[in-house]
This record gives C-alpha cells, structure tokens and sequence, in this order.
C-alpha cells in the first residue's frame, strides 16, 4: 500500500491509498481518481517525503520499547511497594492526609486519590504530595 496526498485543479489537497504506484496511474489515466471536495477530475500527486524504514530507526524503536518496558517494570514495584507499605485511603486521601499533617501522633503512610481542586488546597496549605503514575500490573 501507498498512501498519495493529492491536489486538484481547484487547490484543495486529500489523501488516498492505493495498492501501488503503478495502479494510481492505471486509475489516472481512465480518470477514475477525482478530488473529494469538488469533484474536479483534474488531479495530481503533491510533493511528498517518503517514509523509509531502516535498520537504525528500526534499533531506535527497540531501544525505545525496552526503556518504556524498564520504567513500566520500576514503576510496577514502586506500586506493590505502597501497596504492601501504605494504606489506602481511597478519595478520602485529602482529609486522612490533613490528619496525619496536623496530628503528629496519626503519623501514617497512606495514599489514595485526590480532585486537582484538593491538590491545590493541600498545596496552599503548605502539604507537599506526590504523585505515581499506577501502572496495571497485567498489562
């Protein structure tokens, strides 16, 4: 398959795939090829850049799938860390975190989840929270 961005005579540009080059001519000449927008049967192919795969973007793109799937596999701990060590407080998370800030003897390890309205009270409150982007373990 190629994909063709095509003009027409009125200027307006569209996108069509054909099986190969050969059959955008063949399909050119019985003039069956006509521009999306105004029907014009006056098209030609625009300049365009081809894509080419080679070996090295191929290596780039392993080398990018085995760094998403290393920072997918830390993340993965950092989760059961705070699972096996936290509690979870659920949506509650932004009273159990005031609690444990303004009552030093609940100091406990919690989490939970929070709106971007309670991060910002927090935050003007002077309570610093992070945030752990939760990976799905199966997937």
């Amino acid at each position: 398959m190629i994909k063709y961005i095509l003009k027409c005579s009125n200027k307006h540009e569209f996108e069509s795939w054909f099986s190969n080059s050969n059959e955008y001519e063949k399909l050119k000449k019985k003039k069956l090829i006509e521009c999306i927008f105004c029907n014009s049967k006056q098209v030609q192919k625009s300049i365009m850049s081809p894509q080419i795969s080679n070996s090295y973007s191929n290596k780039n793109k392993n080398f990018a799938e085995q760094e998403v799937n290393s920072v997918k596999k830390e993340l993965i701990k950092i989760r059961e860390f705070v699972e096996k060590n936290f509690e979870f407080v659920g949506d509650k998370f932004a009273k159990k975190v005031r609690d444990v800030y303004y009552d030093k003897s609940k100091k406990k390890n919690i989490y939970g989840t929070t709106t971007e309205e309670e991060r910002e009270e927090l935050k003007e409150e002077g309570i610093e929270l992070n945030t752990i982007p939760w990976i799905d373990k199966e997937n």
